[in-house]
């Protein structure tokens, strides 16, 4: 049964209400999400985790189907784009979107890269039209060599090969976009580690170029626990309004931080991340300020898992007496994670999607390893959910 959704502006809302933020989900349901979170928020569990499913694998042990019923289960739609329709009707009749992300990492082959590039078009063709996939995206490295997007970050010359092969990743990446422009698709193309970010940010600002002339189809995303990332969104926007593009940006704080710090130390450069979560959190926050403040020529998404940052998005678009459900502005957060914001923000009828992974078990498994690892903090991620999940299964206990 669809939720009913308002469409008028309010300035405060609550993310304590467990009864919003888990009513699609059974009792069995939140213990088996309990049960998980519990389980990741044991670090030596999650540290050695990764390795011994791994080795399980290639040994051919039969564990696929604990893993499919357990951490798949939690924060991928199936295993293939169909698989994750009952998913996306489900999210959608509380008012909830889905952002098909076909997650199969690490190919390095040109067949592969031309599948992931046929498996996103196929995503936005589902879009078409489909108010439960407000998004498409993709990752730049799902369609290029990372050696590759290295040189060309670098400005390294590159030999007569490597220019051909990198002019094969600009037609992949315009046969997507151009199809999302054709099909009036909204698409993401994520960020990535620093170190490739600069050909990706070049490869985002081509494409918008071409089809965000008459409105934001093509949206680059920014990770804010990098220290130059809101210089780097100014920049970007100037850019657009001076060569008379829209902008279209989602704003994340980040997902490769370890990576970033480790690779600093090693090769001697200042790390580019910030020196504390504090500041992480005040650019976060500067830069929705700064989206708000020019939301006539910019579309975002604010993908956070932060709910004062949710909460501050909710009170400046009170303060711009724009609608809840303005559709240059949305809310996203990951599948599997986080609902107390999406289906409270969506109850108040504010725009929300969830990232919706997708492909075989044993692919998406570096994307499972991140988010399992990214749990582990029992002041972070995983001890807030299974907070949550115990105040939701009391309240449900009491009531009966």
């Amino acid at each position: 049964m669809a939720v009913s959704i308002t469409q008028t502006t309010s300035s405060n809302i609550s993310f304590s209400n467990t009864e919003v933020a888990f009513r699609s989900k059974s009792d069995n349901d939140l213990r088996r999400s309990y049960l998980l979170f519990k389980a990741i928020g044991y670090n030596w569990l999650v540290n050695a985790g990764p390795a011994l499913v791994k080795t399980a694998f290639a040994l051919r042990l039969p564990i696929r189907g604990l893993v499919k019923a357990t951490v798949f289960k939690q924060f991928c739609g199936g295993e293939s784009m169909n698989a994750c329709d009952a998913t996306m009707r489900h999210l959608f009749d509380y008012g909830i979107g889905s952002i098909l992300d076909y997650s199969v990492e690490g190919k390095e082959a040109e067949q592969e890269f031309d599948h992931t590039m046929e498996e996103t078009i196929a995503t936005v063709l589902k879009a078409k039209g489909n108010k439960q996939i407000p998004f498409c995206v993709f990752k730049v490295t799902g369609l290029a060599r990372f050696d590759l997007l290295v040189k060309v970050n670098e400005g390294l010359p590159l030999s007569a090969d490597e220019k051909y092969e990198f002019s094969k990743v600009e037609q992949r990446m315009e046969r997507i976009c151009k199809t999302a422009y054709e099909n009036n698709v909204r698409i993401f193309i994520d960020a990535e580690e620093s170190w490739i970010q600069v050909a990706i940010d070049g490869l985002a600002t081509q494409m918008m170029q071409k089809f965000n002339g008459s409105r934001a189809i093509v949206f680059n995303t920014i990770q804010l626990y990098r220290h130059d990332r809101l210089a780097y969104l100014k920049r970007s926007y100037e850019q657009a309004r001076q060569q008379g593009y829209y902008y279209g940006v989602k704003l994340v704080r980040g997902a490769y931080m370890e990576k970033e710090r480790e690779r600093a130390a090693k090769m001697g450069y200042q790390s580019p991340i910030q020196p504390d979560k504090a500041a992480s959190d005040r650019d976060y926050d500067e830069a929705l300020r700064f989206c708000l403040n020019n939301i006539a020529f910019i579309s975002l998404c604010a993908g956070s898992h932060n709910e004062n940052s949710s909460q501050l998005l909710v009170q400046l678009m009170a303060q711009e007496g724009l609608a809840n459900n303005d559709e240059r502005i949305y809310f996203s957060q990951l599948f599997g994670m986080s609902d107390h914001i999406s289906y409270n923000l969506s109850a108040a009828g504010y725009n929300v999607a969830k990232y919706l992974p997708y492909g075989p078990v044993e692919a998406v498994l570096p994307y499972l390893i991140r988010r399992a690892q990214e749990n582990t903090s029992a002041k972070g991620q995983a001890g807030r959910e299974l907070t949550l999940i115990t105040s939701e299964l009391k309240r449900r206990r009491l009531k009966q």
